[in-house]
């Protein structure tokens, strides 16, 4: 026992001194104020509420997509940033018209479908195909050559529900790349269940892909009571034949901007934190928690910092375009800004909706875990626990960064085992956001940007972070 209490004392000496190291009283007294301030602040839930009430859905080329830019930068100049300035992003423009279903045989039933992002139109009157079901993606790439021929290929796969989200990824993959898998084996359009831990009757969209040299058919999703009945009626041996209509167009290339504000360090005002979210959202519900809470939270952590003090170095919101058809705007704003990457200091995305921050982690050099674990120490009063592997990866719109270069990435895990839920619904809408849990979050992100500008030391990247 005295030996587990002495190596208690000297981790919490060792915490202590790795504080006064970095940071004086001073600033640890004014990370508590910014602290308390955002946790009695509902600034973030206001923001929200303005976005997705005023502006609501805001599909990447839309005139509501043009609105939330406008509002974006109103908002920015509302709150004092010191610069508040648009960088332009180009992407392929897509639109959803109209999307009905119905189970025909063994007997007519409604199918609740939506078309997933990218699709191309089924015929005006749909496409009437019987329905050959597979569980994963890779059972559909072992069906033999031409054995889809005048059929819908059909992926039953159901994602877990886990705090982290990890049931995502395995899912993810059936939704970008099942149309081209279906088609490749003569099918005449792809139908899925939705990436979903929902029980309710909404069907969830989400970006999808076509490869040059494989014919393009038309892609859906469909809500998970619907997809436990057809998989059901397969099951009692039924033939099942449906079908899908869906009305949509590209339209080419289309324009949008990322939206970014800026409050200017004291002393190295060229370095920065990044933090931020992406504008954009499907069309279906308002887009309240992917992303409207990512970026309502991150311009008001900001906000509630400047309120306090001015760090040393400069903490910039950047609100991406276009993230939900393919990254694009975060893609255009490492491209713009590739000869200065060396500045940032440290990146983080809130694009993960609206539960507590959970846990924190880094993905930096060794020289910088001091500047880390005070952090983490800061963030321990909001319940957020320090992982500690220095792994971490980042939001979506992080990637390009990573790819591009080495680069101080963290991230403030947010609880998201509801989250899939509603993701990329009709009922991702407002009512979903507890304010009090996007309080923390704005709390967790304002003490992370806070210290990470006005450490002593610089923190920098691990020599490969790809």
């Amino acid at each position: 026992m005295k030996k587990l209490i002495t190596a208690l004392l000297l981790t919490s000496s060792m915490a202590a001194n790795a504080n006064s190291a970095e940071f004086t009283q001073k600033q640890l007294q004014q990370v508590d104020e910014v602290r308390t301030s955002a946790l009695n602040s509902d600034l973030s839930y206001k923001l929200l509420e303005s976005l997705t009430t005023e502006v609501g859905p805001r599909l990447p080329g839309t005139e509501n997509d043009k609105k939330a830019v406008a509002w974006a930068q109103a908002k920015f100049n509302e709150l004092g940033f010191d610069k508040v300035w648009l960088e332009k992003a180009t992407f392929p423009e897509w639109r959803r018209y109209s999307e009905s279903g119905k189970i025909l045989t063994p007997s007519e039933q409604p199918l609740h479908l939506t078309a997933l992002g990218n699709s191309i139109s089924t015929p005006k009157d749909g496409i009437t195909a019987p329905v050959v079901l597979f569980e994963t993606l890779d059972e559909l790439k072992a069906a033999p050559a031409n054995s889809l021929k005048g059929k819908i290929a059909y992926i039953n796969y159901r994602m877990n529900r886990d705090i982290d989200g990890n049931g995502y990824g395995p899912a993810v993959k059936a939704r970008g790349t099942g149309a081209i898998e279906a088609s490749k084996k003569g099918a005449v359009a792809y139908m899925m269940r939705s990436v979903s831990t929902g029980h309710h009757r909404f069907a969830h969209t989400g970006g999808s892909y076509y490869k040059e040299g494989v014919t393009k058919i038309p892609n859906v999703t469909i809500a998970n009571p619907d997809a436990d009945q057809i998989a059901r009626l397969v099951a009692l041996n039924k033939d099942v034949s449906v079908n899908i209509n869906v009305q949509t167009e590209s339209l080419g290339e289309g324009t949008g901007y990322n939206v970014i504000g800026q409050f200017n360090g004291t002393e190295n005002p060229e370095q920065y934190v990044l933090i931020g979210g992406h504008l954009d959202s499907w069309d279906l519900g308002t887009g309240a928690l992917d992303d409207g809470a990512g970026v309502a939270l991150t311009m008001a952590a900001a906000k509630h910092i400047s309120d306090v003090k001015r760090p040393k170095r400069s903490i910039r919101v950047a609100l991406f375009a276009a993230e939900e058809l393919g990254l694009w705007g975060a893609k255009a704003y490492f491209a713009e800004h590739k000869n200065e990457l060396s500045n940032i200091v440290a990146a983080a995305e809130s694009d993960f909706g609206a539960d507590v921050v959970y846990a924190f982690e880094s993905n930096v050099d060794a020289a910088s875990l001091p500047v880390v674990r005070a952090i983490a120490k800061e963030l321990a009063p909001l319940n957020v626990e320090y992982i500690g592997k220095n792994q971490a990866n980042g939001g979506p719109d992080l990637i390009p960064l990573k790819n591009a270069t080495s680069a101080p990435i963290f991230e403030l895990a947010q609880d998201g085992t509801d989250y899939f839920d509603y993701h990329h619904t009709a009922d991702d809408t407002l009512d979903k956001v507890t304010p009090a849990k996007l309080r923390q979050n704005t709390a967790a992100y304002a003490v992370f940007a806070l210290m990470a500008a006005d450490a002593k030391t610089t923190i920098k990247p691990k020599a490969q972070n790809k």
